[in-house]
């Protein structure tokens, strides 16, 4: 019971390990949740960004205002809040940029929240390559916050110009097809892998379970149907075909009793016969089953 329960066990222990597997992959390789994009005319620019884990994420249809640089710029304190409505405003909805430094993300969120903005743009203050979400608490967080680099910091404080509409952060799962493939690729590996892990496992289980279940001997009565003779040394017109027992390694004496197995293959009769009744059933040189054709 333990042979047969052990290979299951271990096949579902390798799925559950594949899954975890999977899910990791997703969860690293997932995209952005958002793109920022400037329209400064007569030219547009996109940038990649790195939302914050505490504020409320971007939707699906996205989110557009006007931009503009904190007074002061690092937030480390209460913001200057923009006066009136934005010339030629449909939204009202305001962006703040943000330096990195001194205090915490969820500080600066906090701070442009209370300052009247809907959306905080944080700018690295080092030359790094990478990007990484921001930490903090979400409670009493109703505003979004994302993460970009101090390149793109630098030039959306140079463009930025107060007008609604010029700036937009879209959901990046609508627009980065490229990160989307190389999820879908991982997930079906991941399964592909799963699915071979299972049908090799069982595989395994199956043939382990024919070898527990094949005979490790053969019955008396069965041996006894086997054809034998009694050696004679001369006259035997080339009957046997060899002239020692491979099995005691003696050679054939006049008389002796020889049994011969379906390969051609003889041997003593006393030396044979409780080969194959108590330790295999196939012959000692060829290895062919006794009870093969």
């Amino acid at each position: 019971m333990t042979a047969i329960i052990a290979p299951i066990l271990h096949s579902e222990r390798l799925l559950l390990c594949s899954s975890l597997l999977a899910a990791l992959l997703l969860f690293l390789l997932r995209p952005s949740s958002a793109l920022i994009h400037l329209y400064s005319n007569p030219n547009s620019y996109t940038f990649l960004d790195a939302p914050a884990r505490f504020a409320v994420p971007i939707g699906a249809s996205g989110i557009c205002g006007s931009l503009h640089v904190a007074d002061p710029i690092l937030a480390c304190s209460s913001l200057q809040s923009p006066n009136g409505t934005d010339s030629g405003s449909a939204t009202g909805i305001r962006f703040v940029l943000i330096s990195r430094g001194i205090c915490s993300f969820e500080e600066k969120v906090r701070n442009a929240q209370d300052g009247g903005f809907q959306t905080a743009i944080i700018y690295d203050d080092q030359d790094k390559g990478n990007l990484y979400s921001m930490v903090g608490s979400p409670s009493g967080i109703n505003i979004h916050a994302v993460f970009v680099s101090k390149s793109t910091g630098h030039t959306l404080n140079k463009l930025a110009r107060g007008v609604d509409g010029e700036c937009c952060i879209n959901s990046s799962y609508e627009e980065t097809a490229g990160t989307v493939l190389v999820i879908s690729f991982v997930s079906l590996v991941v399964i592909i892998s799963v699915v071979a892990t299972f049908l090799f496992a069982r595989n395994c289980h199956l043939l382990r379970r024919a070898a527990y279940s094949r005979p490790n001997s053969v019955k008396k009565e069965a041996v006894e149907l086997l054809p034998r003779y009694v050696y004679k040394s001369s006259g035997s017109n080339g009957k046997h075909v060899g002239e020692t027992c491979a099995i005691c390694l003696e050679e054939y004496k006049e008389g002796d009793t020889l049994r011969v197995l379906p390969c051609k293959h003889e041997f003593h009769l006393d030396c044979v016969d409780p080969w194959l009744t108590k330790w295999g059933t196939f012959c000692p040189v060829c290895k062919h089953e006794v009870g093969s054709a």
